[in-house]
């Protein structure tokens, strides 16, 4: 099998998502220079977008190509960088089981870090116990609604609590920059297809899947692993992990029940502050770590897709393009980095609050990403060295603090502060919204958001924003709007782990994983470290039966 990459044809000849097969495999035998006769398969491995040039937008194509003489061409094109063996991405699980007196694995979590280390568990036998603390996904659902339609937050189920993790109020993106060696990323988008997604994520080379489907798609996970033996416990918080001589023993929750087992993947999610106080009085290694605030921006949509593809764009060619994203990033004179933050095409910006009379906003797109504006958290990176350098919780404590005056300056009742972006540079208070209508419920409440964050975070904003105007036209745009605050870009603590076996660094039988414990930044990744910690675990426990 060879992997040719390169492959470019015109958007304008394709179809609603794809060129004809006729149309690739004619650009294939010219790149190749062979007959006909000396193809016998091809599939599309990845399709990306060219659109530098306006006038002529390019779907870029890698193929996955099977040859006659596949040997004798590859010699002959091997000068060729677009020419190459295709890897083998085909998942192979490392340990199963054949004896269930063991004891069983529990998982706590279940967003995409423990949907998959569950997953992956069931598949091989070893039965996992799934501990969540908030419920299924629909009716999580309806709790999140309560927040978004009638100013009422539960804070066990919203949208950071609940079957599906904070990733299931979201774009969806199924995209990451981690270096995927063991095509783990693959596995993941294959459960995702199997599970009800959109067969096209498999070759996009920014695949998303949006809210609505992603609901169907847990749940079809979630009876796969129940139909291979394991076990899911909706509203069962952890209360408590038992440790003793540092070695862990087995969980409490909070009905008092306990539960034994000497394998513990903790996959909470990175809102979870509750769980990591818990975990670091029981002197679990925590550190602090960077993350990253700022506000959600708003523009309409149909400026980010003039300035990507041009004036001149059709509606036909949009359809085809989809809603054109942005990527960003602004070194500030006064040393921060400021950068675009899950951009939402299309998509709208979500209360996603986890504990009372706190603020937190965050983007969501559907699948079709067709809603009116655009939006994109415009972030300020902070670190404890030199930004709370207090204590290894003291960033949670920065994230409540951030959050709690979100809320007052928002009036209270969950709405968000709200500022035109015009009057943020200029640094006078908004009092009327104008073309641009900001998307967040409950409502937004327009103020002054300066004090809204640290003065360096504001000063770094407002340099940033000119500066990317540079790069999208109208960026600054006057009417756009600011809504905060963004504060949960990422888990603003690392539960360490030993390299070699993925177990907390002091704590056997403890295994951090996702995002929560600081190794992960968003759907996929998370996805791929839970694959990796349930491989750990299962290497583990065939090792005792083993013994045994």
């Amino acid at each position: 099998m060879l992997r040719i990459t390169e492959i470019k044809l015109p958007v304008e000849l394709a179809g609603t998502l794809i060129h004809q097969d006729d149309q690739i495999k004619a650009a294939l035998l010219k790149r190749l220079e062979i007959p006909e006769s000396e193809l016998l398969s091809f599939s599309i491995f990845k399709r990306g977008v060219d659109a530098r040039k306006s006038h002529a937008i390019l779907y870029v194509y890698s193929l996955d190509v099977e040859l006659k003489h596949e040997a004798k061409i590859l010699a002959r094109l091997r000068k060729d960088p677009h020419v190459k063996s295709a890897p083998d991405t085909e998942y192979k699980f490392v340990a199963t089981n054949t004896k269930p007196e063991i004891t069983r694995p529990v998982v706590v979590g279940f967003g995409p870090a423990g949907i998959f280390s569950a997953l992956i568990l069931a598949q091989s036998g070893f039965k996992p116990i799934v501990l969540e603390r908030g419920k299924a996904v629909r009716e999580r659902t309806q709790d999140t609604w309560g927040l978004w339609r009638k100013n009422k937050l539960n804070p066990e189920s919203n949208v950071q609590f609940g079957e599906g993790g904070a990733g299931t109020f979201s774009d969806g993106k199924l995209y990451s920059q981690i270096k995927d060696p063991k095509h783990y990323g693959r596995k993941v988008i294959q459960e995702f297809v199997r599970a009800g997604a959109p067969p096209e994520i498999m070759y996009v080379s920014h695949p998303h899947i949006g809210t609505f489907r992603l609901v169907g798609m847990v749940e079809a996970m979630r009876n796969t692993i129940v139909d291979l033996g394991g076990e899911i416990r909706f509203e069962s918080r952890v209360e408590d992990i038992e440790i003793i001589n540092h070695e862990v023993r087995g969980v409490t929750l909070q009905t008092g029940e306990h539960i034994a087992t000497n394998h513990l993947i903790l996959a909470v999610g990175h809102s979870a502050r509750d769980t990591f106080e818990m975990i670091y009085k029981r002197g679990v290694y925590v550190e602090a770590k960077p993350f990253s605030i700022g506000f959600r921006i708003e523009h309409p949509q149909s400026l980010i897709d003039k300035a990507r593809y041009g004036k001149s764009l059709s509606s036909d060619l949009l359809t085809k393009l989809g809603a054109a994203d942005y990527k960003l990033v602004h070194h500030a004179k006064n040393g921060r980095a400021v950068y675009s933050f899950c951009m939402c095409p299309g998509g709208t910006v979500v209360a996603a609050a986890s504990e009372p009379n706190c603020v937190v906003t965050n983007g969501m797109s559907q699948y079709s990403r067709n809603e009116r504006n655009a939006n994109a958290g415009i972030v300020v990176g902070i670190t404890p060295e030199v930004d709370f350098p207090e204590h290894p919780l003291a960033g949670i404590a920065l994230q409540r603090q951030l959050e709690s005056h979100a809320f007052i300056l928002g009036g209270s009742n969950y709405n968000a502060p709200g500022q035109l972006i015009g009057d943020f540079l200029a640094n006078q208070a908004s009092t009327q919204f104008g073309k641009v209508m900001p998307s967040y419920k409950p409502g937004v409440h327009l103020t002054n958001l300066d004090t809204a964050l640290p003065e360096f975070a504001i000063s770094a904003i407002r340099e940033a924003i000119p500066a990317f105007a540079k790069q999208i036209k109208g960026f600054d745009l006057a009417d756009g709007v600011l809504t905060g605050v963004e504060t949960r870009t990422s888990s603003p603590i690392r539960i360490k782990r030993d390299d070699a076996t993925l177990q907390s660094i002091n704590t056997k039988g403890l295994y951090p994983c996702g995002e929560g414990a600081g190794y992960a930044g968003g759907i996929l990744s998370a996805g791929v470290d839970g694959i990796k910690v349930a491989e750990a675990v299962a290497l583990n426990l065939a090792s005792e039966v083993a013994c045994k």
